[in-house]
């Protein structure tokens, strides 16, 4: 059986800064990778001035996403159409499509049907705390981990889930000199995690240009009047060199431990595709 991933997030912008570069990597190996996006990312603000103070924003933000998703080299989107709920003052507590109000097992049946679809091997989707807390974050974390549990008793049944996380020194990093926005005020110790919870790290430097294309193709994100865009050369980099994963489940036994390889040990065959080249320039 042909290699399959399925990543579950929240926003445009979600799949890249985390697993970005491992999404890349396992699309240039062959794996049909796919995404599934909850909303578009209606209640985010538009950081780049270049683009117009009438700018259309979930409109906007799923043109970077399909653009990132090409970048990536992966499938194009899979949109549920849900919306994003915002967060602290912004929360859209009546919203009926927010994610925070819709029933969450009507979530999980629709991506049980993409897993039908697309047979994956192995999910990716936020961990617990949703790296720092947005409620859309936490909802994803839930449904791609209850449609995982519930595979069990389907014909497709996902052998693996990794949660994507961030070690307490790179958190720690992040929330230094120009902090990413985000993360300022948590505590490590609560939203990172210890390096034996890291069950697989990825080495995603020869995709770091590829991720790079990526994020930034996130223009309302990642603009001028963005933390995320005005990261220091010293907080970037080690986010295009290595990715890491916490265990959310298994159904089989993994070789390994740390892993290096998320199919590792999984009977699938890769059929590479022609990669796309940046220049690193």
């Amino acid at each position: 059986m042909q290699a399959s991933l399925l990543a579950v997030f929240a926003h445009p912008d979600d799949e890249t800064l985390r697993c970005g570069g491992t999404l890349a990597l396992y699309a240039a190996r062959g794996a049909k990778v796919h995404l599934i996006c909850l909303t578009r990312g209606e209640a985010g603000r538009n950081t780049d001035p270049t683009l117009g103070d009438q700018v259309d924003l979930p409109t906007q933000r799923e043109k970077e996403l399909q653009d990132a998703c090409a970048a990536l080299g992966t499938e194009p989107p899979i949109f549920l159409g849900y919306h994003d709920s915002g967060r602290g003052d912004r929360l859209r507590r009546d919203d009926p499509l927010a994610t925070i109000n819709v029933d969450p097992i009507e979530m999980e049946r629709r991506i049980l049907q993409v897993i039908e679809e697309i047979r994956p091997q192995v999910m990716l989707t936020f961990d617990p705390h949703g790296m720092y807390g947005h409620p859309d974050h936490l909802v994803a974390h839930r449904v791609a981990t209850a449609a995982y549990t519930s595979s069990g008793f389907r014909q497709v049944r996902v052998q693996r889930l990794f949660y994507t996380v961030q070690s307490r020194e790179e958190m720690t990093r992040l929330q230094g000199g120009r902090s990413l926005g985000v993360l300022e005020g948590l505590e490590p110790e609560t939203y990172a995690v210890c390096d034996c919870t890291i069950a697989a790290r990825i080495d995603v430097r020869p995709y770091a240009a590829h991720k790079r294309a990526a994020l930034f193709a996130h223009r309302t994100q990642t603009g001028p009047l963005s933390t995320l865009g005005n990261l220091t050369d010293e907080q970037f980099a080690p986010l295009l060199e290595v990715e890491t994963f916490s265990l959310g489940g298994v159904r089989c036994a993994i070789p390994e431990y740390p892993m290096t390889d998320l199919f590792a040990g999984l009977d699938v065959t890769f059929a590479p595709a022609p990669q796309v080249v940046y220049d690193e320039a």
